[in-house]
């Protein structure tokens, strides 16, 4: 069995910071990318940021410059560093990681943290 914890999200002005971690446990052989995603009200699921077990980053154009991802290998955590936020960052955030478990690789997601952020 596997599990992603999420925290860190919560209410913050518009310009403010929030940093998000999320901690994978379990069975774990090993874990490839691991990513944020978020989904507003009324909105689709959308990619926000991944990062390879290398270190490889990619992020979504709308938060590049504002937002840095992250991960402790031995933790087995990734982070998501949000700086300058805007109300239209406003979304539940879910963690989503590619873990390698004994029947092969699998993608798991984490429960969601809601980040608000008021103008």
């Amino acid at each position: 069995q596997v599990q992603l914890v999420e925290s860190g999200g919560g209410l913050v002005q518009a310009g403010g910071s929030l940093r998000l971690s999320c901690a994978v446990s379990g069975s774990i052989l090993g874990i490839n990318v691991m990513g944020w995603y978020r989904q507003a009200p009324g909105k689709q699921r959308e990619l926000v940021a991944t990062i390879t077990s290398g270190g490889n980053t990619n992020y979504v154009d709308s938060v590049k410059g504002r937002f840095t991802i992250s991960r402790d290998n031995a933790k087995n955590t990734v982070y998501l560093q949000m700086n300058s936020l805007k109300p239209e960052d406003t979304a539940v955030y879910y963690c989503n990681a590619h873990v390698l478990v004994v029947s092969g690789l699998r993608g798991y997601w984490g429960q969601g943290t809601q980040v608000t952020v008021s103008s």
